[in-house]
């Protein structure tokens, strides 16, 4: 065995042991441990599959909630608020804060510690702040493993607080078991505020700083794109010849008909078990109003969830793509750190300059020629006993 094989054996085992070493800990409930294995998993350190793989048997436990919207909503706030009710229900929290990206560091830019000061020093609530590095979806790549090392730990919910960037928000929908989207009444014109992408993910709707000018209009506009929707001002109509005035359910599904955000309303109430309409609620977070209506809201989506059976095809299309995303992530780093591959591809830049070759015939050349690199396994359990 040469100096240099016996080096790598022996940095690998004592990789492995002190892995196992975190691992005891982190199943003991220690606090430090929680941290370090968030790092090493946010950070893809040496064996951050192997902490992964740990808490894998123990997923689904904790309810993954999403807290999205423009910046300058109140988001951090909200989160702040929530988590502090959720405690005082004595359930643990995670709390994972999506952050802009430092050009000049590469972490997070904004102190998620400073805005969450009156829960940062609960021991029943754990903070990590994320940066996004240049995900387009205001996630960072590492989040949802993140969740799942706090849902390995035992935490009873997990808030994950995205940065306002848009549409591409969508992303936190595959994250997240429940998605609530927080608008301000100077979100802007609400034909922007409502765009697609938007009416799509969420869940729950809060119009927050709702003492403002416009927070009524506002809410009323969701409503009224919500109710045309899902035409719900139609589906509950009866026959024109068939209308009794004097017949109050007669009357209210009239009154529906002719006022979307009323049926919107009225639908998104109780405990509905084929077809969930978002609630639309007010919020002043910095007074604590509203709050516990969130809640509420949030727990009767969830249970609507499990009722439904929905909770269950969201977690494995959730499953679905973490294996897609491992797969991609593995194909990018055997390729691209590959020497050989590098130079191969160098290789073919005259071909390709001169046009007789084009991109897509060298990259049928390049995965022909990868099979091997492509096909060994990486992953090893760690060792018991």
């Amino acid at each position: 065995m040469s100096m240099t094989t016996a080096a790598s054996s022996t940095t690998a085992a004592s990789t492995e042991s002190a892995l196992g070493r975190l691992l005891e800990q982190f199943r003991a409930g220690k606090p430090a441990a929680l941290a370090r294995a968030v790092s090493i998993v946010e950070n893809h350190r040496p064996g951050f599959e192997q902490v992964l793989a740990a808490q894998h048997a123990l997923l689904g436990r904790a309810r993954r909630i999403g807290i999205t919207g423009p910046p300058g909503a109140g988001k951090s706030t909200l989160t702040t608020r929530l988590a502090r009710l959720y405690r005082e229900q004595g359930k643990r929290v995670g709390i994972v804060a999506v952050d802009p990206t430092s050009p000049f560091t590469g972490g997070a830019l904004l102190g998620d510690r400073i805005r969450m000061e009156e829960v940062a020093l609960d021991p029943g609530v754990f903070i990590r702040s994320m940066a996004t590095r240049g995900s387009l979806g205001g996630l960072a790549t590492a989040t949802r493993e993140v969740c799942d090392v706090l849902d390995g730990f035992g935490m009873d919910v997990i808030l994950i607080e995205t940065v306002g960037v848009g549409q591409s928000e969508l992303d936190v929908a595959r994250a997240a078991d429940s998605t609530l989207v927080v608008l301000v009444p100077e979100s802007g014109d609400s034909i922007q505020t409502l765009k697609a992408g938007v009416m799509e993910i969420a869940d729950v709707y809060t119009v927050n700083k709702a003492d403002r000018p416009g927070a009524d209009r506002l809410r009323n506009d969701i409503e009224l794109m919500l109710g045309l929707r899902a035409g719900a001002a139609l589906q509950n109509v009866p026959a024109h010849h068939g209308v009794d005035l004097r017949s109050a359910p007669d009357r209210d599904a009239l009154r529906d008909a002719m006022n979307p955000a009323r049926a919107a309303r009225a639908a998104a109430q109780g405990e509905p078990t084929d077809h969930w309409t978002p609630p639309v609620l007010r919020s002043i977070a910095a007074q604590q109003e509203g709050i516990t209506e969130i809640a509420d809201a949030l727990d009767r989506h969830f249970r609507y969830l499990e009722r439904s059976g929905e909770l269950r095809s969201r977690r494995r299309a959730r499953l679905r793509e973490r294996v897609m995303e491992v797969v991609e992530q593995q194909v990018r780093q055997r390729l691209w750190r590959d020497a050989g591959t590098l130079a191969w591809i160098d290789d073919q830049l005259d071909g390709l300059e001169a046009g007789t070759l084009v991109p897509f015939a060298v990259a049928d050349a390049l995965r022909a020629r990868s099979e091997e690199l492509l096909t060994g396994a990486s992953f090893a359990p760690l060792q018991h006993g």
